[in-house]
């Protein structure tokens, strides 16, 4: 376990909480090799369950760290309450990068509420998420950071907006979440085909996951798996449900119904 030390930053120096609250639904990622949940990705949802654009429609410039922070620790503490260490599966969380002001720092509230509920470092996955291009080298250090205390890192809607070829090659993550729109109508498209196929022969070569994400149909999941890309998520495998952890999928994983 690494020992960090913090230190104040711009962004935490008032301590102001998020004045919403917030709850989570969890939308699992399977392991067809198997059909075991490799990770539970944290979606948030207002206090009612209202759909994330309501929530993300409250987040303004001064209450972005708080947000960050408050998400964080309602995935954790929720997905400890419904059962997550009773497996083996990850919990897979969004983080914004502008809203990490010193890595180290911001992070200490991550670390103290995971180890309150028994949450292994191990077992926590950050993905990048962002609708703006964003600072290289900034997140770079956010990365470096997060795998030195034994978190895993994603980057999240890759081949869509800002999440290209610069990422991948600047930033040292574990795995790389395809975008949905490379995956949806993927068996009706061979552009979309020969993309996808360059991109998991590429993330081979460099020793990154790949996540497939967004499969709707029987014909998506078939074309992904038999590219090779054993894990998977979207609407067709389970959709989110709030507070619940899904279960694992049967040995026949096809067979599911849509």
């Amino acid at each position: 376990m690494v020992s960090v030390s913090p230190r104040k930053c711009s962004g935490c120096k008032n301590g102001a909480a998020f004045p919403y609250a917030l709850r989570t639904a969890f939308q699992p990622i399977y392991d067809l090799n198997d059909g075991s949940v490799f990770a539970y990705e944290a979606l948030v949802r207002g206090e009612q369950g209202q759909g994330a654009p309501d929530v993300l429609a409250l987040v303004d410039d001064e209450n972005l760290y708080a947000f960050d922070q408050a998400c964080r620790v309602t995935a954790i503490r929720q997905a400890v309450a419904a059962g997550l260490l009773d497996g083996e599966a990850r919990l897979s969380i969004n983080f914004m990068p502008n809203a990490v002001y010193s890595p180290m720092a911001c992070i200490q509230l991550t670390l103290k509420t995971a180890r309150e509920v028994g949450l292994a470092e191990d077992r926590l996955i950050f993905e990048l998420t962002e609708n703006e291009r964003v600072d290289t080298a900034h997140v770079s250090e956010i990365v470096a950071a997060y795998r030195a205390l034994g978190f895993a890192t994603a980057i999240d809607d890759f081949g869509a907006g800002y999440a290209g070829l610069n990422l991948l090659a600047n930033l040292q993550t574990d795995l790389v979440k395809l975008d949905m729109e490379l995956v949806r109508g993927i068996d009706r498209s061979e552009p979309r085909r020969q993309i996808v196929y360059a991109i998991v022969r590429l993330c081979e070569q460099m020793g990154r996951q790949i996540i497939a994400e967004g499969i709707e149909t029987k014909a998506e999941l078939d074309v992904l798996q038999a590219m090779g890309i054993n894990l998977v998520q979207g609407y067709y495998l389970a959709r989110p449900a709030l507070g619940r952890l899904a279960p694992p999928l049967s040995l026949q994983p096809r067979r599911l119904a849509v």
